[in-house]
């Protein structure tokens, strides 16, 4: 059974502690490519994956700025921790918007006692990444069948629940509430990319799975006017990277303190008196607390818009995000790149795998491109053009 958390205070109390919990083995989970399994049990425990329950169904309903926030934090202690929640925020997100008060009930119940939604979103093998091509086909009026394959889910393996995003008869797109040991339903840990290690992100297969009509949401309503689902579940991806600044920032700070040797040339008794070695980390403290600005801006951005949302609301909502987004990538890759040079040559040492900062961010930053979002922000600035209402924004 879950805690239940109330208040946005108690949530940020919650987190920071979280964070500090998780750092402890962050390195060697991600050296021993060993899965987050307690830690996520932990992080239900807490009642944190209940924060955005509407009060009206027993949650804290806390605001977007709030949630960016814990996962910044999270993100601090170990980005693969803050990552597999990611969808089931924005999973929690698509209910609150389409799905019947019904729905609502059973599954923020659900999520209240701790349960983890995951994904099944993304496929290969398609033109482009929008393409979904897992059919949702209608046995009667109770039941469907989902048959498909996903991959990139994120979540899925550690999931009680996991929402499937696939193509109705009628060609519009539905998410599809689905119990993770229903039959027909196989989750694959064949995820093997270089960061984000210990995400298990690998594939869903999906045979003739029975899904009851009740836990089935029409998504492709969600874009017919003004929304911010896209800004919601890119601030997270953005909070994330941003964490992973900080981070590669502080550890590079204590080695430099602990463990560096000064170049001779420099005149300094330890390596943080080298007057070079001090600028390079005030530029890059200033990278960070810009990220870290910028990310307050975007989901203040959010909130405002949700409390009066029109499509120019909803555009400078999109806006803001895709610019803490771009902000924030550029900072986590900056930062855990610089980290060596500031180090020197020990950092580079396995065993001390601070390379995990450069490969959890190369990763992490590869979830949506940010010159797509140049693109979307130059079309704003340049022209007044409100960005596409496709959930990426």
């Amino acid at each position: 059974m879950a805690a239940r958390i109330v208040s946005a205070d108690e949530a940020l109390d919650v987190a920071r502690e979280c964070s500090a919990k998780f750092a402890v083995e962050a390195s060697t989970r991600d050296l021993q490519r060993r899965l987050p399994v307690e830690e996520l049990e932990h992080l239900s425990s807490t009642g944190l994956l209940g924060i955005t329950v509407p009060r009206d169904y027993g949650g804290a309903d806390v605001s977007i700025a709030v949630l960016a926030e814990v996962f910044r934090l999270l993100a601090i202690g170990d980005p693969n921790v803050a990552q597999i929640p990611q969808s089931h925020f924005a999973y929690v997100n698509v209910l609150r918007h389409q799905g019947t008060d019904r729905q609502k009930q059973m599954l923020f119940s659900e999520v209240l006692e701790g349960k983890r939604f995951g994904n099944a979103q993304s496929e290969l093998n398609t033109k482009t990444v929008r393409e979904i091509r897992t059919a949702l086909v209608k046995v009667d009026d109770e039941t469907y069948t989902l048959t498909g394959v996903k991959h990139y889910s994120t979540g899925a393996l550690f999931a009680h629940w996991i929402p499937v995003l696939a193509l109705g008869e009628d060609g519009k797109n539905y998410v599809a509430y689905v119990r993770a040991d229903s039959r027909g339903v196989t989750v694959v840990d064949d995820w093997d990319g270089m960061g984000q290690r210990t995400t298990a992100s690998g594939a869903v297969h999906l045979e003739n799975v029975l899904v009851p009509s009740e836990l089935i949401v029409p998504h492709h309503l969600t874009f017919n006017g003004p929304q911010l689902y896209g800004a919601v579940a890119q601030i997270l991806h953005a909070a994330i990277d941003v964490g992973i600044a900080r981070a590669a920032l502080s550890d590079a700070g204590a080695f430099v303190r602990e463990r560096s040797r000064p170049w001779w040339e420099s005149g300094a008794d330890a390596a943080c008196e080298d007057t070079l070695t001090i600028q390079q980390f005030g530029e890059l403290e200033i990278e960070v607390r810009s990220a870290e600005a910028l990310l307050g801006v975007a989901s203040d951005s959010i909130d405002d818009a949700g409390r009066n949302l029109t499509d120019a609301s909803a555009a400078a909502a999109s806006i803001a995000t895709a610019t803490a987004k771009t902000i924030g990538a550029r900072a986590s890759l900056d930062v855990s790149s610089a980290l060596f040079e500031l180090s020197g040559t020990r950092s580079a040492l396995q065993s001390d795998n601070l390379n995990r900062h450069w490969r959890n961010a190369r990763t992490h930053t590869l979830h949506d491109p940010v010159r797509w979002k140049v693109q979307h922000i130059g079309r704003y600035a340049l022209n007044g053009t409100y960005p596409a209402r496709h959930g990426q924004l």
